[in-house]
């Protein structure tokens, strides 16, 4: 009975230990929160102004008055890429009524992002974000990270990972509705 004992044990061990990798590869940052953070909420949106992809100057508070939807991504990010084209559909439904997008990558090089621009055929401002952009939002420590700011400038809500588009679809709805 005791050798069955110490035979049992390390397969318990590595039992325990396989299925503890299982649980926590499917809960990297990437795919963390679902739901907007509030606790940053309604303050002042950091301002920035860059040049984005298609040299164009972009700054954030020349969209004052517009609902701003401010995504911070990754061409790598699997993620990343579920959302954007969804993103860009909502440039199109809801651009003319005083929304934007702006896409923030996080690559380390542009070359990947235009490539990725021109195959989605992006319809929004893409300019490449840092480390500095990153902390001045308090952060980007996995990605997407997506901010929903409203027409004074005022983040309304901070979405980490793969989030729920049907909830930030409603969220930008009833920021459009409100004055």
């Amino acid at each position: 009975m005791q050798r069955n004992a110490r035979i049992e044990m390390p397969r318990m061990l590595l039992l325990f230990l396989l299925v503890s990798i299982a649980l926590f590869a499917g809960s990297s940052p990437l795919a963390a929160q679902t739901v907007p953070s509030r606790a940053k909420a309604h303050r002042a949106a950091p301002n920035f102004s860059r040049m984005d992809l298609r040299h164009k100057k972009i700054e954030l508070t020349s969209y004052r008055g517009k609902v701003v939807l401010l995504n911070f991504w990754a061409t790598w990010c699997g993620p990343c890429l579920v959302e954007v084209p969804t993103f860009n559909e909502w440039q199109n439904k809801y651009g003319s009524n005083q929304f934007q997008v702006i896409g923030i990558s996080m690559d380390d090089a542009a070359p990947p992002v235009i490539s990725t621009i021109n195959k989605l055929k992006l319809n929004y401002p893409v300019l490449m974000g840092d480390e500095h952009l990153g902390a001045a939002y308090g952060g980007i420590l996995g990605l997407p990270v997506t901010f929903l700011i409203d027409r004074q400038g005022k983040i309304r809500a901070r979405y980490q990972g793969a989030s729920d588009l049907t909830r930030i679809k409603g969220d930008i709805e009833t920021l459009l509705h409100t004055r």
